[in-house]
């Protein structure tokens, strides 16, 4: 897989230690990119720490039930996403406005004890997803469109079908599950879904989900 100037092709391309930056609701995927506005000083740090090094973050959803604002030092949600940062900029008014983009995920495994003010973890990376583009094929792509155009339709949105109609299915079902407007639970379980299709699946199953609770029956929408 080609992020950035880097290149990640096997075991040995990927850290096996990483800091992490807990956020709520953000969901980044392999290929995927995560804009973020870094203000908090040991994030601000970890940017740091990251530029100097291998420009690699380890981006995690606090566990689900946390207690909102302790997700600094609380428990996380066990799977995660690599971002290399692959865009960076300073605002003059001490932020930094990056961009992720996803290379692979992760499972944390045990918290490390270093003297820095974030925290860092050992990771078990997910291999596979350096050569997920074998799974495109499984994609029901049609079904995923389909349900892509009843939401839109549904809210009064609009897409660019022709960049839509460009975009190659991993590109496709990662991007919208990134930029769908769902909680951390569902963005957790697209997270999580073992390989590509299924999370293609995940998301149509999601959608057709809210389309019934908010629009009534989601089989005539989707019609």
């Amino acid at each position: 897989m080609q992020v950035g100037n880097a290149r990640y092709l096997k075991p040995g391309d990927v850290p096996d230690t990483i800091a992490v930056f807990p956020l709520t609701g953000a969901l980044l995927l392999p290929t995927g990119q995560l804009p973020l506005n870094i203000f908090e000083p040991r994030y601000l740090a970890m940017f740091d720490a990251a530029i100097a090094g291998n420009r690699l973050i380890g981006m995690v959803q606090p566990a689900l039930g946390e207690v909102e604002g302790r997700h600094n030092d609380g428990h996380l949600s066990a799977v995660g996403c690599i971002g290399r940062i692959t865009s960076f900029a300073e605002t003059g008014d001490g932020r930094y406005i990056v961009s992720l983009t996803g290379v692979c995920r992760f499972r944390l495994l045990d918290e490390k004890e270093t003297h820095q003010p974030f925290r860092t973890f050992r990771i078990a990376p997910f291999i596979s997803d350096l050569s997920a583009r074998n799974e495109e094929d499984a994609v029901d792509r049609v079904a995923l469109l389909a349900a892509f155009k009843a939401y839109l339709e549904a809210n009064k949105l609009e897409a660019d079908w022709e960049s839509v109609e460009r975009a190659s299915n991993m590109t496709l079902v990662n991007s919208l599950a990134m930029m769908s407007p769902f909680g951390p639970a569902e963005k957790q379980a697209l997270l999580e879904a073992p390989d590509l299709k299924t999370r293609a699946e995940t998301l149509i199953a999601i959608t057709e989900i809210v389309l019934a609770r908010v629009f009534g029956d989601s089989d005539t929408i989707l019609q």
